[in-house]
């Protein structure tokens, strides 16, 4: 069996640590030294100069970070791979490093809300045009694109809407016009879905969500060529969005067990789906393994599975969310996903935030939608506490009527 045949569960446990364990270790090391000794002067400067293999200084590169960005990069099938300090230094630092006064960007209405902020606020005072298409509308984004562009970027599935772009047809338009093409792969993870097969040239995560998986690391990555990576890594290393050797390692731990995690959430988050389509309370569920879903086809041509992630409108709003989430037993509620623990959040205090109710509603999302991260918990207990939970708001609801 060679490397290349290796399943996918096998490389998130062993892929991109060999080369930095020492002392015999089963595990990679913490490495926290900000600097790096060389006695021979000749080789500090080859090292330092990128001519030789080595670290120099904590801010352009570090062991333990670095076998974390080896992981990613073999689990997307790339060649190389820098990472950041979050998932939105990832998002910034790649646009930034690529995008010039005068440049066009093309992408789609409900990114997410940071990114949404980027497109919105911050690249129009560098007099960036940005065109933002209704998502799922593959004909408004090609004819956005033959106006030309520098960079198309794509989220799949969103945040916290769950809609899907078709990434192969997307990538050969992007192309097609000079694009280069950026897909945030955070809500998919590797395991479900690698934009590089589709034809995207860069690929990112916010490593806090699914890749760390436990809700105690910030971190962010893209993934592709070494010529598109080097001039991000570049740009990161003297902005200095570097990533913690402490949160690396943490990350590191976490992915050794994001096959089981994604399978087990994305169990979880089919049968609260399918039961929130029953439920006479809910209004609308999104969740892309759905048949109902309005992308359910090209998700399931472009994914391997359909992801921890789903959101739903409430009947009665903010008022009703008031009622049921503080009646969930087995949830956090809090602005965070793809931690072993279910989360439920709405989007005006999670993913939109950031983004005054008008832009929220501009993009879709009502002030009701409520965004959920299955967890890995039993899926009985997930769907009986979500009984309890509906019957409190059925009840209350009923009280409040007469």
């Amino acid at each position: 069996m060679t490397k290349e045949n290796v399943n996918i569960g096998t490389k998130a446990v062993w892929a991109g640590e060999k080369e930095v364990l020492v002392h015999g270790a089963t595990q990679v090391p913490v490495v926290v030294s900000v600097a790096y000794n060389y006695d021979d002067m000749d080789e500090w400067y080859e090292v330092a100069t990128g001519k030789k293999k080595g670290h120099i200084y904590g801010r352009n590169t570090n062991p333990t970070v670095q076998a974390f960005e080896d992981k990613v990069k073999i689990l997307e099938g790339a060649e190389a791979a820098t990472s950041f300090s979050t998932g939105m230094a990832a998002i910034s630092n790649t646009l930034y490093t690529f995008l010039r006064p005068g440049d066009r960007i093309v992408s789609i209405k409900d990114t997410y809300g940071g990114t949404n902020k980027i497109f919105t606020e911050f690249l129009p005072q560098l007099n960036i045009e940005v065109a933002l298409c209704e998502t799922g509308n593959h004909e408004a984004i090609e004819k956005e694109l033959e106006k030309g562009c520098k960079i198309l970027y794509l989220e799949t599935p969103t945040n916290p809407t769950v809609k899907i772009t078709d990434i192969e047809r997307m990538a050969r338009k992007g192309k097609e016009a000079g694009a280069i093409v950026v897909v945030d792969n955070t809500f998919a993870t590797p395991i479900n879905q690698n934009p590089l097969e589709l034809g995207a040239d860069l690929v990112l995560h916010s490593a806090t969500k699914f890749l760390g998986g436990h809700a105690d690391a910030l971190g962010g990555v893209v993934c592709g060529a070494k010529e598109l990576i080097e001039p991000i890594y570049h740009y990161r290393e003297i902005n200095g969005a570097t990533l913690d050797p402490w949160a690396a390692y943490q990350l590191l731990r976490g992915m050794k067990t994001l096959k089981l995690r994604v399978e087990q959430q994305q169990k979880n988050a089919l049968a609260i789906a399918q039961f929130l389509e029953q439920e006479e309370l809910v209004e609308a569920v999104y969740y892309p393994g759905l048949e109902s879903h309005i992308n359910h086809d090209i998700a399931k041509k472009q994914m391997k599975g359909f992801g921890g992630m789903l959101s739903f409108a409430v009947k009665g709003g903010m008022d009703a969310v008031r009622i049921l989430l503080p009646n969930l037993q087995y949830a956090n509620r809090a602005a965070n996903l793809g931690a072993v623990e279910t989360t439920y959040g709405p989007a005006r205090t999670t993913s939109h935030v950031e983004c005054t109710p008008e832009e929220r509603a501009a993009v879709g999302i009502p002030e009701g939608l409520v965004r959920i991260s299955a967890g890995i918990e039993d899926t009985a207990d997930l769907i009986q506490d979500l009984q309890q939970a509906f019957a409190i708001l059925k009840e209350q609801t009923v009280l409040v009527g007469k």
